[in-house]
């Protein structure tokens, strides 16, 4: 089974082109904005291995004391 609905036998295979948007999801993104991304990722990324960083070097209780 197919995740598509099902058309009816007598609809047009494709809808006229008057009622289809473009696409405003395909326009490049800007220099700004991939730049904010790359900043994002890297602060996200950082702030990662700080917290796996604290803990692994955290002290290590032992329950025989």
């Amino acid at each position: 089974m197919s995740r598509e609905p099902s058309q009816p036998e007598d609809a047009p295979a494709d809808p006229p082109a008057s009622a289809t948007k473009p696409d405003e999801a395909k326009k490049p993104e800007s220099g700004r904005t991939k730049a904010i991304v790359a900043g994002a990722a890297i602060g996200i990324g950082s702030a990662a291995l700080v917290a796996a960083l604290l803990y692994a070097n955290r002290t290590r209780k032992s329950d025989k004391a």
